[in-house]
């Protein structure tokens, strides 16, 4: 719990005040390492192939873990049979996957017996602008999971995505190339992005702009360079803080609020170092998010967003659960859920939680509404 600021009565306890106070905001503004308290579980970087990564989590030495609630979480020594693939979305730093050591997902997992890898899609720089969605999910991801197979000697394997990593994970599967994915775990992963709330009103109108000029030009957006289309990382923090303004600002009033207190800025630092460090776009990205789900929104469909008619969402037949919430705004229930009809899985779960884009994922009530969810419906079907 955040501490109340203390009775300021004497001249001592005012100057100790104050000074604690500047000296925390110091710390806030330049954030050295022992600030932040992400990034703590080890793992070990099994492939780096100069842009992306491959992370694996090794046991933990830990015979429990601490938990955001208090409690502990014994350490399982009984690995599941499968192993675990996070795939995250683009733009996203990998700190999001364990922000807190008590709230951290590939602990959780880790700790409840999985294999678990994590897919670091890297800083794309200028030179990456060629490359658009179908690089990562019809090329890089399958190198990846073949890196995951040798090293880990399993062929099936289960794939977890959030946000764009769980349209990268819907679309790998929907190639129909890998018969060997045993389970797909989607969070927040977009299908109709025309049936997405405020957002999705948004997407229509340029639909129908850009529509409009194309019957009468021809014009797309992949007629021009795709260097025009880089959105740099501190742009897409800037989008994602907009998508609730409202409690962004809330959130730095709060700070200003509790600038005596080591531990919330602590917190809130932790949490900054993931939302003021997203990662660029590159252009070719953009362009195909334009053409292919602003525009076109051909995975409302079944199609993909890739040139071509390789793949269809009809081919998709592994088991999933798909986790959404009404409170996320930037992937609604209806456009995430918009997928079901679409695939051909005849064993499919919906599982609706509380929190935002990012809390669905780590928050922390996702540690008592999807995570532990999560990993029994992975167990219930390993092997």
């Amino acid at each position: 719990m955040p501490q109340s600021a203390p009775a300021l009565s004497s001249t001592s306890t005012r100057t100790a005040f104050v000074r604690t106070t500047l000296d925390n905001a110091r710390q806030w503004i330049t954030r050295p390492r022992p600030l932040i308290q992400a990034q703590t579980t080890p793992f070990q970087v099994v492939h780096d192939d100069g842009l992306a990564r491959l992370r694996y989590y090794p046991p933990l030495a830990e015979t429990s873990i601490p938990l955001d609630d208090g409690g502990t979480l014994a350490v399982s020594r009984d690995p599941q049979r499968t192993p675990l693939v996070l795939v995250p979305p683009l733009a996203v730093n990998m700190l999001i996957y364990d922000l807190f050591p008590q709230r951290s997902l590939v602990r959780y997992l880790r700790a409840r017996g999985f294999e678990l890898y994590l897919i670091d899609w890297g800083r794309p720089g200028r030179e990456h602008n060629h490359q658009g969605l179908a690089h990562y999910f019809s090329e890089r991801l399958p190198g990846m999971l073949e890196r995951v197979r040798k090293h880990s000697g399993k062929r099936r394997l289960n794939l977890h995505g959030w946000s764009f990593g769980g349209l990268f994970s819907l679309c790998y599967c929907a190639l129909g190339r890998d018969p060997d994915i045993a389970n797909l775990v989607l969070v927040g992963a977009p299908t109709d992005y025309h049936r997405n709330g405020v957002l999705g009103r948004q997407y229509q109108r340029i639909s129908h702009t850009l529509g409009w000029l194309r019957q009468r030009t021809g014009w797309r957006a992949h007629e021009l360079s795709p260097d025009w289309f880089r959105s740099p990382g501190w742009l897409n923090s800037l989008a994602f803080k907009l998508t609730s303004p409202v409690a962004s600002l809330k959130g730095y009033l709060d700070l200003l609020r509790h600038l005596h207190d080591h531990d919330y800025v602590s917190n809130h630092a932790t949490n900054g170092a993931f939302l003021d460090d997203m990662v660029a776009y590159p252009g070719a990205v953009m362009q195909d998010i334009i053409h292919y789900l602003w525009v076109d929104n051909v995975m409302a469909e079944g199609r993909l967003p890739m040139a071509g008619n390789e793949g269809n969402l009809g081919r998709v037949t592994v088991p999933m659960l798909n986790i959404t919430s009404p409170a996320d705004m930037i992937v609604t229930p209806e456009c995430s859920r918009a997928m079901l009809p679409l695939v051909s899985s005849t064993d499919v779960e919906c599982l609706s939680v509380s929190g935002g884009h990012m809390a669905i994922l780590g928050g922390g009530k996702a540690q008592q509404e999807s995570w532990p969810r999560v990993a029994q419906w992975l167990i219930q079907r390993d092997g």
